[in-house]
């Protein structure tokens, strides 16, 4: 049972913080990450977002893209397509490869998008993606307060 916490009193600048849960992504059958030392960033109106280390995540199903992101608090991203079995997932994934100083601990960590995959899981708990396509949160039913990302809440 995860605590219940509201996504509006997270942090702004956001928090990195270790998970003393087991985190899981499946695609295509397939378990592509499995971790018990990942990492959360908790940011004011979002759901955590979840880091995996790459030791835990089956590299050969991603392939780099041409993808990059800037976030003012983090760096620099880049994506990679998710391939399993001939089925890909576009940019499903992405990692700082030079974070800030702050995150540094998330360096070459895989976060992925909980709607890029079939399922992903935080402890036993089957997650559901943060609302629309531009924030990469995994929603679990302990979260309260309003999340962005769904259409109007882009600026605030």
């Amino acid at each position: 049972m995860l605590p219940v916490e509201n996504v509006q009193s997270y942090p702004r600048p956001p928090a990195l913080q270790p998970v003393a849960q087991r985190l899981r992504a499946v695609f295509a059958g397939l378990p592509i990450a499995d971790t018990e030392a990942g990492f959360r960033v908790l940011e004011t109106h979002h759901a955590p977002t979840y880091y995996i280390p790459p030791s835990d995540v089956v590299m050969s199903t991603l392939v780099p893209t041409a993808r990059e992101t800037y976030c003012e608090w983090k760096g620099r991203a880049v994506y990679f397509d998710l391939v399993v079995n001939g089925r890909r997932s576009p940019n499903a994934a992405w990692s700082y490869p030079a974070p800030t100083a702050r995150f540094d601990a998330i360096r070459d960590y895989l976060s992925f998008y909980a709607s890029s995959v079939d399922e992903a899981f935080v402890g036993a708990i089957k997650v559901m993606p943060q609302p629309g396509d531009f924030y990469g949160g995994w929603v679990t039913p302990n979260l309260t307060g309003r999340i962005k990302g769904a259409v109007g809440t882009m600026h605030w």
